[in-house]
């Protein structure tokens, strides 16, 4: 269990508030359950990484496919707006503010001993980032998943780490838009599929 990490990925207020226009249906409810997830990391001083998107007005660092929503003016998890801030449940105490300019340029935001945030130009949290390193120098051999929207981000970043030689865990009932066959298919390559009550008990032995 010290070699686990803990990556959440979209888990911002755009992606999830109910009141947001681009709310993924089902993840506002999930978010007790990766709050609690998060709990059972930070309290065993596992290292914990939120995976955050954050696009520019002008669509230049979004996938092709939203470049047109982001050009229409819609401020989708714009740097600066409270929509592309971390939903408050999993925040440590004290809470704190995305440092937008720091994410952007590539640098990991500090916000505990173990715990860091860290932006992702793509859909995988490992493409264009420096996650695999930080991952390593922490002896880091598992990493647990949860967070928004299944057969998005979550679904690449298991594959990504699948590549990479972690061990995926999928958290199959703290992360939206999951379904039966999925689960399936990440098993096929090599992930492990827990509930968040299942890893929790694995975090307390």
């Amino acid at each position: 269990m010290n070699r686990w990490a803990l990556l959440t990925i979209d888990v911002q207020n755009d992606f999830s508030l109910p009141c947001s226009p681009h709310a993924i249906a089902g993840t506002d409810e999930l978010v007790p359950t990766m709050a609690s997830v998060v709990a059972g990391f930070r309290a065993a001083g596992l290292p914990i990484v939120h995976v955050v998107r954050l696009y520019q007005a002008d669509g230049s660092n979004a996938e092709a496919c939203r470049r047109p929503l982001l050009r229409s003016g819609e401020p989708l998890v714009r740097p600066g707006t409270p929509g592309s801030q971390l939903r408050a449940e999993l925040h440590p105490r004290p809470p704190f503010t995305l440092d937008h300019a720091a994410l952007l340029a590539g640098r990991f935001q500090p916000v505990g001993t173990s715990e860091r945030v860290l932006y992702k130009p793509r859909w995988g949290a490992f493409f264009g980032t420096g996650l695999d390193a930080w991952l390593r120098a922490r002896g880091v051999e598992a990493v647990a998943v949860v967070g928004a929207n299944f057969p998005n981000c979550p679904r690449m970043t298991v594959y990504e780490a699948s590549e990479r030689d972690f061990q995926p865990i999928v958290v199959a009932d703290a992360i939206s838009g999951i379904y039966p066959r999925g689960i399936e298919e990440c098993a096929g390559i090599g992930a492990r599929a827990l509930s968040a009550a299942e890893l929790l008990a694995d975090l307390a032995r």
